[in-house]
């Protein structure tokens, strides 16, 4: 009876400490770590490391800086600390992004909001940049979009070849934002450097409705025979499901902590999570589509964030892919990282198991 008590009150005590956050340590941390501990939410530790003398534009391994990672996780807390510390609310991380992109990417309205509130500029300082507006519209974010728009986003930016915003709503079937965007003065017919225009890249994926909305009838009666003639199957964007981030976060967590095979378990989690979305539909009698998630070819995208290098879907030069993965090389790696793990190498098989998750996440 006494041991059957005693388990009885260890056992929530166990739980306790398992579920305890990081302990608040004030030396300076490596950027693995930052990352991690902030897309925790700790604004405790990230006070400490500010106290003992952390650069406030320092960044991590994924997102950014402290700031970047409050507005992609909408931690307005984490944003107000950093911008007092003396943040640089525009900069710009290895990627190109800034921290009113994330925001928008994520649909974090209340973080995109306080960012523009506090100074962050709507449109960037050169030409041919990628844009808050660009990421709003291609995740379909319509209310934030207004937001941007209120704020004086340019509603004909152009991407760094030169594919405007209206060309993001036409490739991924966003209607709605697409006639907004036109009734605040998006132009269809400006060229990328692929010598496409918003037409164009509504008829590829399909969006009839909105290529009928950017062109004459003739035009479109033309541009509809040609796709016919072609049936050419789009290819659609898949978002990384939630429960993939959740993996991965946790698997740098438990990186973070020493407990590497809690992380090798969570890095599996998440590839095996990957692997599912990249299923192909199942067709039934009369071709009806059974599961209608994403084409059978294509395969599920990086992440904007993520946030680590991105590949060009479709030579649009985008942060995000959708098919064309090294899959030999993501295969390769999977495969020594199994093989370390079975050899006791746990430290190198974390390493591959990450490098792999990073591989398919980027679409590299």
């Amino acid at each position: 009876m006494v041991a059957t008590m005693k388990r009885l009150f260890l056992l929530p005590c166990l739980l306790l400490l398992c579920l305890a956050p990081l302990p608040v340590r004030a030396e300076l941390p490596d950027p693995v770590r930052f990352s991690t501990v902030l897309e925790l939410g700790d604004v405790a530790q990230a006070r400490a490391w500010l106290d003992a003398g952390l650069d406030p534009n320092f960044e991590g391994t994924t997102i950014g800086t402290g700031l970047m990672i409050g507005a992609w996780e909408g931690n307005i807390a984490l944003m107000e600390l950093f911008l007092a510390r003396g943040a640089d609310i525009d900069a710009v991380n290895r990627f190109g992004e800034q921290a009113l992109m994330l925001a928008a990417w994520k649909g974090r309205r209340e973080a995109a909001q306080w960012l523009l509130d506090h100074g962050a500029k709507p449109n960037r300082a050169q030409d041919k940049e990628w844009s808050a507006l660009h990421y709003a519209v291609f995740a379909g974010h319509a209310e934030l979009v207004e937001g941007l728009l209120a704020a004086g986003a340019d509603v004909n930016a152009r991407s760094t070849n030169g594919s405007t915003v209206v060309m993001m709503a036409a490739r991924e079937g966003h209607a709605a934002i697409a006639r907004r965007l036109l009734a605040a003065g998006a132009n269809p017919a400006i060229r990328n450097d692929f010598d496409e225009d918003a037409v164009a890249w509504a008829m590829r994926q399909g969006h009839y409705k909105i290529a009928q909305g950017f062109t004459s009838a003739e035009n479109f009666a033309e541009l509809a025979r040609r796709a016919a003639r072609l049936r050419e199957r789009p290819i659609r964007s898949m978002p990384v499901p939630d429960v993939v981030e959740e993996h991965l976060r946790m698997a740098r967590l438990a990186e973070s902590r020493g407990r590497r095979g809690d992380a090798l378990d969570a890095y599996r989690k998440a590839l095996a999570a990957l692997k599912t979305q990249q299923a192909p539909q199942k067709v039934g009698s009369g071709g009806t589509v059974k599961d209608a998630r994403a084409p059978a070819e294509a395969k599920a995208p990086s992440a904007l964030v993520i946030r680590a290098r991105r590949g060009e879907p479709e030579r649009q030069g985008m942060s995000f892919a959708y098919e064309g993965q090294d899959e030999a090389g993501i295969d390769r790696l999977l495969g020594q990282a199994r093989a370390a793990e079975a050899a006791g190498r746990r430290a190198e098989a974390v390493r591959l198991f990450r490098e792999a998750s990073a591989r398919i996440r980027a679409g590299r």
